[in-house]
């Protein structure tokens, strides 16, 4: 192996994913210049390994140690980039904390990412997720990013065609793109800047503090309560956020429940289907604030499960398959999980 790649052996990554769960890594290299990822795939043994590809750990649930090589990602820098008639652009390195990088944008007097607040991770991840909150996606501010291509060893550009993105979907999460380790993430930002007040919780909220041509850090700051008031610090009580995806049915599926279950929230897509909200058919079957060993679901949201104190992956695991049974009986609905379990 080569001397200059500092691996840690047996490395504990408690505090490297946001569940909290002490899982270890059998090799572990905390990234910081793309030359450290060149000299992995140079190194035949290193190459060879098991690897996973690390950003902030808030999508991920460990449910065992990890028998290979985790390369964190901690790639640092962001710019302001030259603009067009447009958009504002800016640019941040993979390692970027997310909510950081969205602060930074407004202080710079951008807005465009502000309904992304508070959303934890890092800016690497949030293609990967196409993450989204409050009515708006990455997808909507993403204009381009680099990657190294670990089977090729090229640096390549990926536009937002080329990224594939759908709900909390893209490439990178398919088999076309799993090779691909993102190094920096160029957003659009527009020039003309209007709020983005389509979901109707922010809209109420904004409406409340009286504002009637809301700031772009205005619009951040309700984001951030809301998502105060509603989920859990990972510092405090260990999460992954929303633990399931909303799932989407055809109408007549949704036509159906709604005959049986007249109370079903549903949200029509563009294209006839309909969104459920996964919470409310969670909370439906009484899991809401419930425990399953030391896993249980957070009291005041029940699409959030959470680590009571020393959960294992595997307790974590067992309590979302209880869930997923018990909605799938009551109402024929599968509930996809959002974090990768690994």
């Amino acid at each position: 192996m080569q001397s200059h790649i500092s691996l840690q052996h047996q490395f504990s990554l408690k505090h490297l994913n946001t569940f909290g769960i002490d899982a270890r890594a059998q090799h572990y290299l905390r990234v910081t210049d793309e030359g450290q990822l060149r000299a992995v795939l140079a190194d035949p043994a290193l190459a060879a390994l098991p690897r996973l590809v690390l950003g902030g750990g808030s999508n991920l649930l460990l449910c065992a140690d990890f028998p290979g090589l985790v390369l964190h990602i901690a790639l640092e820098g962001k710019e302001v980039l030259p603009s067009d008639a447009q958009h504002h652009y800016v640019r941040a390195a993979a390692g970027e904390n997310w909510h950081a990088f969205v602060q930074w944008t407004l202080a710079q007097g951008l807005g465009g990412l502000e309904n992304l607040s508070l959303i934890p991770g890092t800016v690497g991840a949030a293609p990967i997720q196409n993450i989204g909150a409050y009515g708006a996606e990455t997808k909507d501010v993403f204009h381009s990013l680099r990657a190294f291509d670990t089977v090729s060893g090229d640096i390549v550009t990926l536009d937002v065609a080329a990224c594939r993105f759908a709900y909390r979907d893209s490439i990178f999460k398919q088999a076309a793109g799993k090779q691909l380790i993102i190094l920096e993430v160029t957003f659009a930002l527009p020039k003309a800047w209007q709020p983005n007040l389509r979901y109707a919780e922010l809209a109420t909220a904004v409406q409340q503090q009286g504002w009637t041509a809301p700031t772009p850090q205005q619009v951040a700051d309700t984001v951030i309560a809301i998502r105060r008031r509603k989920l859990p610090d990972p510092a405090e009580i260990g999460n992954a956020g929303s633990f399931f995806k909303n799932p989407v049915v055809p109408g007549e599926q949704c036509a159906r429940l709604l005959a049986q279950f007249p109370e079903l929230v549903h949200h029509r897509q563009a294209d006839g289907s309909e969104k459920l909200a996964a919470g409310w058919l969670i909370d439906q079957c009484g899991w809401k604030g419930k425990s399953l060993g030391r896993a249980g679901v957070y009291p005041k949201q029940a699409l959030v499960l959470v680590n009571n104190g020393g959960a294992t992956g595997a307790e974590v695991q067992a309590l979302a398959a209880a869930i997923q049974a018990d909605v799938q009986a009551r109402y024929g609905v599968r509930l996809e999980p959002e974090p990768v379990f690994v």
